[in-house]
């Protein structure tokens, strides 16, 4: 059966977003999708608060026919590196092939996300080269220019990698614009994760203008973040 997910988003466990992890969920929800991957920057407290509320399942399957996949994005040394199917701990400015290790250590697998966008801490080509990803996010609705977009999926064609389509929402308005459909046995995060590396069918869409001024403003203004997050000093 297909089923579709937003493989990087962010709840206001991240410093510079804004929607709870259940707004992010209900608006994924509506959009038909059949999951997400919570993704905060280099914390994985609202996956601890989704597991708490009964959101998610320790044996990794769907709760109430939805599926959240842990998952987290780590600021390494080298730029920013979604890290799914597992929690970590806060390994921020650690170099990118540490990272790698660790996930698959612990039986996750690895994503470069806008990974040409340097005005958003993209992994540089030749660190790519070395790293051993599961898939390239070669479309994110969120990229500053267009262009990085296309450099993805040069990029990832010439390495025989799957792309990835996602939101990169920091509010629930954005969650699930974007979207990777898997055909799977069952809703689980075990078959998501090997579905990942065969690739899917990617769902592009960019923010409009007024989204990509929310992401604007929740970036500039974490003022008005709801969630203690905003205090933290490692967002």
């Amino acid at each position: 059966m297909l089923h579709a997910f937003d493989l990087h988003l962010h709840t206001h466990y991240s410093a510079d977003a804004c929607g709870s992890p259940e707004a992010m969920i209900a608006a994924a929800k509506l959009r038909g999708l059949s999951g997400i991957a919570v993704t905060d920057h280099n914390t994985c407290a609202a996956l601890e608060h989704l597991k708490g509320v009964g959101m998610i399942r320790e044996d990794g399957a769907a709760v109430d026919g939805f599926l959240i996949i842990p998952g987290v994005e780590v600021s390494t040394a080298d730029g920013h590196l979604l890290c799914l199917g597992t929690t970590l701990p806060n390994m921020k400015g650690s170099p990118a092939l540490e990272v790698v290790a660790a996930v698959k250590d612990r039986g996750g697998i690895c994503i470069a996300p806008h990974p040409y966008d340097s005005f958003r801490a993209g992994i540089r080509e030749e660190i790519l080269d070395q790293l051993d990803l599961a898939a390239l996010e070669t479309f994110n609705a969120a990229v500053t220019l267009r262009g990085f977009n296309a450099k993805a999926s040069t990029y990832a064609a010439r390495r025989g990698l799957a792309g990835t389509a996602a939101s990169d929402a920091h509010h629930a308005s954005a969650a699930g614009i974007c979207s990777t459909s898997y055909d799977l046995p069952d809703l689980s995060v075990e078959s998501v994760l090997n579905a990942i590396p065969r690739g899917g069918k990617r769902n592009e869409h960019y923010l409009s203008f007024s989204e990509g001024m929310k992401k604007n403003f929740g970036n500039w203004f974490r003022i008005f973040n709801p969630s203690p997050a905003r205090f933290n000093s490692n967002p």
